[in-house]
């Protein structure tokens, strides 16, 4: 895809963030991810040219997180969280569930582009499992039906609100921009800790 002056000069404003130009690297990942809905090959070289990095600093980085795709993913990008707690809740049943209700495996999309699929590790978000992740939001306490009603409410356009954070589940490339630092707006919208997040706190404050 070409990127046109605005989008250069949202790049710019991105790294003047940074005493350091390449501190902007993760940013501006997430940035080019936000446009074509992956971190393709241009926008590894678009990154090291604005810069000044040689194109493999960029892709190190890239390889290094998940969250940066090398592949295009759904719409709507579902982890199911398995580690040890949220494996043990029913995240190992809810995972196998979605593979067969959406016909894909690990890594995969559906054919409509509308839902993929990831097995993801921990969430920090323990005190809920089995957690669900959908664009980065929570979907928390799950169960088989439904996380399969939350893939199904993606497939038909209209998908459930998380269950902490905005009231409103935003797009795979929506989401990258906002991580990339672009304000949507939703930052202060929602629950954003749960009564079971706060209860140490609680308690310590009482004196238990």
């Amino acid at each position: 895809m070409a990127y046109s002056d605005e989008d250069f000069q949202i790049m710019d404003s991105i790294i003047k963030r940074y005493p350091r130009p390449r501190s902007a690297i993760m940013p501006l990942l997430h940035y080019v991810q936000s446009k074509a809905g992956y971190v393709t090959n241009e926008g590894i070289e678009v990154i090291a040219k604005v810069l000044q990095l040689e194109a493999a600093e960029v892709t190190a980085v890239s390889t290094f997180y998940t969250q940066y795709k090398p592949t295009p993913v759904g719409e709507y990008h579902v982890g199911v969280c398995t580690n040890t707690l949220c494996a043990v809740m029913g995240g190992d049943a809810i995972f196998a569930s979605l593979k067969d209700h959406l016909g894909i495996g690990n890594d995969e999309v559906t054919a409509d582009g509308k839902v993929s699929l990831e097995h993801i590790e921990c969430n920090a978000a323990c005190d809920y499992a089995p957690v669900v992740m959908a664009n980065w939001e929570f979907y928390d306490n799950q169960t088989v039906e439904s996380a399969k009603d939350l893939v199904d409410s993606m497939r038909a356009g209209n998908p459930k609100p998380p269950t902490r954070g905005p009231n409103k589940l935003v797009t795979w490339k929506e989401a990258s921009a906002v991580l990339a630092g672009l304000n949507d707006g939703l930052a202060h919208e929602g629950v954003q800790a749960g009564e079971p997040t706060l209860l140490g706190l609680k308690l310590s404050k009482e004196g238990k």
